[in-house]
């Protein structure tokens, strides 16, 4: 039953044939319905076919749900397409190579440093505390890159960890300004369309208040008063396309016969690390289960466990401290894989 390029519709299999347990998912409803309540959808996917698909809230498969930081996995794929396409020349490459306009002050030698793997990891500094970025301070600025550019290398060690949403919107003008498309486009006809996710459409921002940029108004993907797509935040996807992107990385890359994304990238963006974060990408072992995940505000998760060749995709609703994804996966996903 293993379905190698689901491209226009996915394969569903009975667990059992899939070597799952379909006992353990009614109790994963159980506990979703008690203890997740903003959980709108959850698709697990093995051997590349959906063994389980469920919807609750009144959420069904066609809808799409604003995947806040999983957004940031995105980006770093495209990152990858962008350097293996030669638009842009390496991750060591300077982030000031690409907004030549901006003119940093001579003594800020650490702004001058700072690379695309930098922003990638996580391991530019900032002048802010690690998880106390002001990301509503960078949401009032007409102009996000100069706001960010200005405040980048102030404080900290370059090399340290520091969770920056900021960074992550450099990287998506930096892929405008080396293709020429913003972040959207660029996916669309390079990622999400060669694979058989939705075609994201173009939705003009009207304003840039809370419920534009992070509440209900948000459709489509996001961008700022520049028209760069955001880069940490703002994608819209299906809980199937979430799964879809998530196979793909799976599958080393390799769609049907096309190569999407490099191996040697995915390698990279996922290669074990004292920080526990690759190439926008967080890295989790636990009791011998080694995990990619892309991790979204409110709970929204891309998980891939390549040894049991295992996607799970869960969409939610923000909502303050959610309980944690990766506790539902370990006990009650996990688990279902018989072999």
């Amino acid at each position: 039953m293993k379905n190698d390029s689901p491209t226009n519709e996915w394969q569903t299999a009975d667990p059992s044939i899939l070597k799952m347990d379909a006992n353990t998912f009614i109790e994963l409803e159980h506990v979703v319905q008690s203890n997740y309540q903003n959980i709108n959808g959850i698709v697990v996917v093995r051997n590349g076919c959906i063994a389980y698909e469920n919807y609750f809230n009144g959420y069904s498969l066609n809808d799409t749900h604003h995947v806040a930081s999983v957004t940031k996995s995105v980006l770093s794929a495209l990152i990858g397409i962008a350097i293996d396409q030669g638009y842009i020349k390496s991750v060591n490459q300077k982030i000031l190579d690409f907004f030549p306009e901006y003119v940093p002050d001579p003594a800020d030698r650490k702004k001058r440093e700072i690379t695309i793997q930098h922003l990638l990891t996580m391991t530019a500094p900032y002048p802010f505390e690690d998880w106390r970025e002001p990301l509503d301070k960078l949401c009032m600025q007409p102009d996000w890159i100069t706001y960010t550019l200005d405040m980048i290398g102030q404080n900290g060690e370059l090399g340290s960890f520091k969770y920056s949403t900021a960074g992550a919107h450099l990287l998506s003008a930096i892929l405008t300004r080396s293709t020429g498309k913003s972040a959207r486009e660029f996916a669309n006809t390079h990622l999400f369309c060669p694979i058989g996710m939705q075609e994201i459409p173009n939705y003009k921002m009207e304003a840039f208040g809370f419920e534009d940029l992070f509440g209900n108004n948000v459709e489509g993907w996001v961008h700022d008063p520049n028209g760069y797509s955001t880069g940490g935040w703002g994608l819209t996807l299906s809980t199937r396309d979430m799964a879809r992107f998530g196979l793909l990385y799976l599958k080393h890359g390799v769609w049907g016969n096309q190569s999407i994304i490099p191996q040697k990238w995915i390698e990279e963006s996922t290669a074990w690390n004292a920080n526990h974060y690759g190439y926008l990408w967080w890295l989790r072992e636990e009791d011998g289960v080694r995990a990619n995940l892309a991790l979204g505000d409110g709970g929204n998760v891309i998980c891939c466990i390549s040894e049991l060749d295992l996607v799970v995709s869960i969409s939610s609703s923000f909502m303050m401290n959610a309980n944690d994804r990766w506790t539902l996966i370990k006990e009650y996903i996990v688990p279902a894989c018989i072999s």
